[in-house]
């Protein structure tokens, strides 16, 4: 059985079927919870934004942020991370603009505490510290930088505890602080792909040893400092993710395979492959459309995948279409420029063919 995350409800499923699970034992989870990833990225030796773990209430956070603030004087931002918070919107930044120095810092803090800015919608302070109570969490500087990526890695343990590279991506977020998952490149920049690359096995090795099985991504943060890049450990995911479908889906339509030596996917006819996948297109527009005539749609233009020359558009998510006006879509291409064209075409093809109709 397999499963986009393993909690202790599937875990009893499989017992009552006494059917085996390929993912990770619920027991486990803490190594993917913002404080574990930490303690695993510190273990592996890998450079982590400096900050604190296991922090359980608003009087942990306040003291945090005072220490972020002595260790760094010049220090613009940190966040707050809940621990099992989910694609960026667990996380909230804080400002440290008029932050005083001396013994008056942590008063400071205490009162500016309800001026967090949350990456999700409609949350509270007091939402967000009952949360924060419940499940523990993080604050870590805010990595700044004029040139910044999100990229990620992708690995598997194989039930006899093998570790494998399964690919690299560049995450595209968004959200009021850019904190949100919505959509990904692949593979990752050629500049830093394989670095990221080394870096997450080392942390995958931990793992592995530890217990975990199945699918898992590490995200990091990369600043661009001339010609080279500094790398920041993020977290880890022990689930499939959000660049776990798109890559399937590439698996499944070529039948190609991963080069973990090169960090690019090989069509059988040995071209590369590369694509832009997002799972949050979504506009007002959309609403009322029925799966259908998204197909239709597809048709008439020719967006669908290409058997023959491996280009081409799928969408998924078209269940939530009518009602949310939101889907997914895989842009595959023979380089990365085509893939995002594609992509773009197809997005400039449904706002068109969705727009409402002139009055008379």
């Amino acid at each position: 059985m397999s499963f986009f995350t393993v909690t202790p409800l599937e875990k009893r499923l499989a017992l009552k079927l006494n059917l085996p699970i390929y993912g990770c034992d619920p027991s486990l989870s803490c190594w993917g919870s913002k404080s574990g990833s930490r303690k695993i990225f510190k273990e592996a030796q890998i450079l982590v934004p400096d900050g604190f773990e296991d922090l359980r209430d608003a009087r942990d956070t306040v003291g945090a942020l005072a220490a972020l603030k002595r260790m760094h004087p010049d220090i613009r931002r940190a966040v707050v991370k809940l621990n099992e918070g989910f694609s960026g919107e667990g996380n909230a930044i804080f400002d440290f603009a008029g932050a005083p120095d001396g013994s008056g810092l942590e008063n400071w803090l205490q009162e500016r505490l309800p001026g967090l800015s949350f990456e999700a919608h409609g949350m509270t302070l007091d939402a967000y510290l009952a949360k924060f109570h419940a499940m523990g969490g993080v604050v870590e500087e805010f990595v700044e930088g004029t040139v910044k990526r999100s990229p990620s890695a992708q690995f598997r343990v194989d039930p006899l505890g093998r570790l494998s590279a399964i690919s690299t991506h560049d995450q595209v977020l968004g959200g009021q602080n850019a904190q949100v998952f919505l959509g990904c490149r692949f593979p990752a920049d050629e500049a830093y792909r394989l670095t990221i690359q080394d870096c997450g096995m080392r942390a995958g090795k931990i793992l592995a040893q530890k217990g975990v099985l199945g699918r898992f991504g590490i995200d990091f943060i990369s600043v661009g400092d001339g010609e080279s890049w500094r790398h920041y450990a993020i977290e880890i995911n022990l689930r499939k993710g959000g660049t776990t479908h798109p890559f399937l889906m590439l698996q499944f339509l070529t039948e190609g395979r991963y080069d973990p030596a090169t960090g690019l996917f090989y069509a059988p006819s040995g071209r590369p492959c590369f694509y832009y996948a997002s799972d949050n297109l979504q506009a007002d527009r959309y609403r009322g459309l029925l799966p259908t005539d998204l197909i239709d749609i597809a048709a008439t233009h020719g967006l669908h995948f290409n058997a023959a020359t491996q280009e081409g558009v799928v969408f998924h998510l078209i269940g939530a279409l009518s009602e949310f006006g939101k889907l997914g879509i895989l842009a595959i291409g023979n380089s990365g420029e085509r893939a995002f064209a594609a992509y773009r075409r197809s997005v400039e093809i449904l706002d068109r063919e969705s727009a409402l109709p002139e009055s008379p």
